[in-house]
């Protein structure tokens, strides 16, 4: 979306995004829908505290909140300020003898999200007005006149203080969003805000810069990243969140996993010494004896993913080294591998599930050899069928876990619809609270 991303005018000189998402006004719609019961219990457990003890002689005549219920909760946009919080409570009232009485307690509040010192995003409360009046009432009385005894009781500005914990989504859940996630047990993803967010009639847009780290180090990016823009949507989209990652993203995720050695591989071939013999036939002055021999894979430069419409493509730049294994690895032959490979992109909850689905076209070249000159339709005939099979295999073993997406804490992700355009990914989707077990 051209909004997604103003994300991709770079906020700084040196830092740009390359993935992001917009939180749509259905996605806060939802938010507002879950946060309702929470705003609920909350304020229950605040107005219907025990009251402090009444020094004075007629301590009966004190009137009791005995019910709190939440009438309507919303959020909605203020494009380029932030958005407005909107609560009426329902507050019944017993006071001595046994009357009771409903008054309407309505909070209006205006709510920015603003970036604190650590990089953390934190949602704050710019304006708050509450109003307190009596309702069911034969004439029109002032909130403020209709009980002084409830009014000591609500204390209206400490709701105010803390307006923003009755949203299911407060500063800690915010947090998270920016939390190292795990993609093998060495390598890590985080994605951190570049700045705050931009509000939009469009959505809450969100800019993000991934950093991967391995053994604990960030890496640096093997290439700058490079904004990303997106084709104006023909409506405003159902989803309620609209997630995107550029190009430069998956490149980077694959440059990691490089860098960790987790697309190093090791294939124990069908062949062994004295059938490669019968093809080569300096084999046999090397090894008298009949030795299965192994391939082992090892990356020779940083991989590359390439985005088209409705492909996705990782390209690996591999070198062979092909030997036995007994008692300890000798190569005989190296081989350089070009691999082009299709991937297949799904989410799993908040997990972007990654895999090699076909590969497309495979290249190999001979490097180095101690048993002489070797045709490539050889060397394909006697290795590719091994490096076909086991390349994606043990690759997609390493991705199986899958790659966490930016979510915030007790959410999860579902009706995913992934689509791929040249140069990023669109991911959207519908939020879900997840049930407490």
């Amino acid at each position: 979306l051209s909004i997604l991303l103003s994300l991709l005018v770079p906020a700084h000189t040196t830092r740009s995004p390359d993935c992001g998402g917009i939180l749509t006004p259905s996605g806060l719609r939802y938010l507002a829908e879950v946060s309702k019961p929470h705003a609920e219990s909350v304020l229950r457990r605040d107005l219907m505290a025990p009251p402090a003890p009444d020094p004075s002689p007629t301590p009966s005549s004190r009137s009791q909140i005995t019910s709190v219920k939440v009438a309507k909760f919303s959020l909605t946009l203020i494009p380029d300020t932030g958005m407005r919080l909107s609560i009426e409570v329902n507050l019944g009232i017993t006071s001595a003898p046994s009357t009771t009485k409903e008054m309407r307690l309505s909070i209006l509040a205006d709510l920015h999200v603003e970036m604190n010192h650590e990089g953390n995003l934190e949602l704050v409360t710019s304006d708050c007005k509450p109003t307190l009046e009596e309702v069911q009432s034969t004439k029109e009385t002032d909130g403020k006149s209709s009980g002084s005894d409830v009014d000591k009781q609500i204390n209206v500005e400490k709701i105010c203080l803390e307006v923003s914990k009755l949203l299911l989504f407060p500063n800690e859940r915010l947090m998270s969003l920016a939390a190292p996630f795990p993609i093998t047990p060495n390598c890590q993803v985080q994605y951190l805000p570049l700045a705050a967010p931009m509000f939009s009639e469009q959505g809450i847009i969100i800019s993000l810069q991934t950093t991967f780290q391995v053994a604990g180090a960030v890496i640096p990016l093997p290439v700058s990243p490079v904004p990303f823009s997106m084709s104006e949507p023909a409506s405003s989209s159902p989803s309620h969140l609209i997630l995107a990652f550029s190009e430069h993203f998956y490149t980077s995720l694959f440059s990691a996993l490089e860098e960790s050695g987790a697309l190093n591989v090791s294939l124990l071939s069908s062949l062994t010494t004295a059938t490669l013999a019968e093809r080569i036939t300096q084999m046999g002055s090397l090894f008298q004896e009949d030795l299965p021999v192994v391939l082992q894979a090892v990356t020779r430069s940083s991989p590359r993913v390439v985005l088209e419409e409705n492909k996705a493509i990782v390209e690996l730049f591999l070198t062979a080294q092909i030997g036995t294994g007994s008692p300890f690895f000798q190569s005989f032959l190296s081989v350089n591998v070009d691999v082009t490979a299709r991937l297949h992109l799904s989410v799993a909850d908040t997990r972007m599930i990654i895999s090699v689905a076909a590969i497309e076209d495979i290249e190999l070249s001979l490097a180095t050899s101690d048993v002489g000159p070797i045709l490539a339709a050889l060397l394909e005939e006697l290795f590719l069928p091994s490096i076909r099979e086991e390349v994606p295999a043990q690759i997609n073993a390493v991705l199986r876990q899958g790659v966490f997406l930016p979510h915030i804490a007790s959410f999860t992700y579902t009706d995913v619809n992934i689509t791929i355009h040249k140069d990023y990914v669109l991911i959207p989707c519908n939020l879900q609270l997840e049930a407490r077990s």
